[in-house]
């Protein structure tokens, strides 16, 4: 990451004085964090397994991992009597989907067998796909782990620890039985071990419509390596925002899932431009030293020391990292698509994180060297807020987050309180501070708003209801004088 050159406030120039600059690199790459209607859990030390639940009628539920567990030991079971492995074209597999599908009938699952047809390696089983029967069927959000294993062991890590997590999750969904705002569809694919051919297969036969109403899928694969890390793939996309919210709440500062890249059925999905992300705790690569002075375990060893051999089995599994893996699916499920619909609850409290500024700088992203306590410039309240702009110079500054609207607010506004300071004169906009939704522009203030205190903003997010978009506050000057943009308490309100 570059180095952010910290700022330093310059006094105001008088009317006609001569302007002085400040300077300094600011970063513009954007990105997402999904908060949801309910807050997170204050961050958590790293050894925490499962953060409070949130307090919001849409709080996500907290996953059994006795259950988890169980569905790892009737696996490890199941390939104990065929032969001590569960691969995609041996009677292990298919007990193995037997298992899952009987489960899945009886919460209630619409449970499909797909027969990969082509593509797959000979005398493979078939996919298995649930659908929770509620929600938008054209706005789908899918989560997936392969079920096969290779045939040197009977792949409890790799990959029993997804797909049980995975089946729990189904289960808890089901038991819970909420509203749903989205659809909801489970996938546990045969043949990943040899080519990621049943993933590849399922997104091949839909249409383009079908593969449209696909608006994010979310993969598991390895999530409870021994020696692991905490790796989310597509880290910094809006797909993994939820993910990444949840096991950064935990305190886990995760990390992109390099090792992954292409290597598992988040990348059939890739392929066809659908949206992904996941988690994985990692396979061969090696732990390096600053990964175990973050997350313990060995430095220059393995993340899973038994990755594709027979000792992939039941003791093999790190169950604190399968109980949050198993919590965050929960949580980027229920931030994805679980709603009160059109005549739920509005409560907007906490919907924007950190909006006064005074928690570091997250979940804000973008240049979040604009956050701080700025010498010689107040804050509306408290000490801290985000002083885009003042450079002088030909510059742009954004930062941003991703909130849900709770699907109850028939009337919602984003409100914000702006202070406009400048050097610029006359009623030309020079410098602007645009506020966007999704991309849309909500609402451009320029030099020419300039006053001497915060004024309090609003925009309009009515038409959001029930959505998850992404807010940006982006300040962009041109070649000389500077306008600054104070920005502070930002909240979403109810009118």
């Amino acid at each position: 990451m570059p180095c952010q050159v910290p700022r330093v406030a310059t006094p105001q120039p008088p009317s006609g004085g001569v302007q002085v600059k400040r300077r300094f690199a600011a970063a513009s790459t954007l990105f997402a964090l999904v908060l949801g209607l309910g807050t997170l859990p204050a961050a958590a030390s790293a050894s925490s397994t499962s953060p409070a639940s949130t307090t919001t009628a849409l709080a996500a539920p907290d996953v059994s991992i006795t259950a988890v567990r169980a569905h790892l030991d009737e696996l490890s079971a199941v390939a104990a009597r065929n032969g001590g492995n569960r691969r995609s074209t041996t009677q292990g597999y298919r007990d193995s989907v037997a298992y899952v599908k009987g489960k899945l009938q009886a919460a209630g699952y619409t449970v499909t067998e797909q027969p990969c047809t082509s593509g797959c390696t000979s005398g493979a089983g078939p996919n298995l796909i649930a659908e929770w029967p509620q929600g938008d069927a054209n706005s789908v959000y899918m989560f997936g782990a392969h079920l096969d294993g290779v045939s040197a062991g009977p792949g409890m890590n790799d990959n029993g620890s997804g797909s049980a997590a995975l089946l729990e999750n189904a289960l808890t969904l089901a038991r819970q039985n909420p509203e749903m705002r989205n659809r909801v569809r489970f996938a546990w694919w045969t043949d990943e071990e040899q080519g990621l051919n049943g993933s590849d297969f399922y997104v091949r036969s839909l249409s383009s419509t079908e593969r449209a109403r696909i608006k994010a899928y979310y993969n598991f694969d390895m999530v409870a390596s021994t020696n692991g890390g905490y790796f989310v793939n597509h880290i910094t996309s809006a797909a993994a925002a939820p993910m990444k919210a949840y096991w950064d709440s935990l305190g886990l500062q995760p990390e992109e899932n390099t090792e992954g890249a292409g290597r598992s059925d988040d990348y059939s999905f890739e392929r066809y431009s659908i949206p992904t992300s996941g988690y994985a705790m990692g396979a061969s690569a090696r732990k390096t030293s600053a990964q175990a002075a973050k997350w313990g375990g060995t430095s220059g060893a393995s993340y899973d020391p038994c990755y594709h051999r027979a000792c992939d089995t039941l003791t093999n599994i790190n169950t604190t990292g399968l109980d949050r893996a198993a919590d965050g699916i929960a949580y980027t499920l229920w931030q994805q698509a679980v709603g009160t619909g059109g005549g739920g609850t509005c409560d907007p409290a906490g919907v924007v994180g950190n909006g006064g500024f005074e928690s570091g700088t997250a979940p804000w992203t973008g240049t979040t060297a604009a956050i701080a306590a700025h010498t010689a410039r107040p804050a509306h309240g408290g000490t801290r807020f985000a002083w885009l702009g003042g450079n002088g110079s030909t510059s742009t500054e954004s930062i941003s987050q991703t909130v849900t609207v709770p699907a109850g607010c028939t009337r919602a506004s984003l409100g914000y309180w702006l202070r406009i300071e400048t050097a610029e004169s006359g009623s030309r906009a020079y410098d602007t501070l645009t506020v966007r939704v999704n991309g849309t522009t909500l609402a451009t203030l320029s030099n020419v708003n300039a006053g001497s205190g915060y004024v309090q903003r609003s925009a309009d997010l009515s038409a959001y209801a029930g959505q998850t978009v992404t807010l940006t506050f982006t300040a962009t000057e041109d070649y000389s004088l500077q306008t600054g943009f104070l920005l502070d308490d930002v909240t979403l309100q109810s009118g």
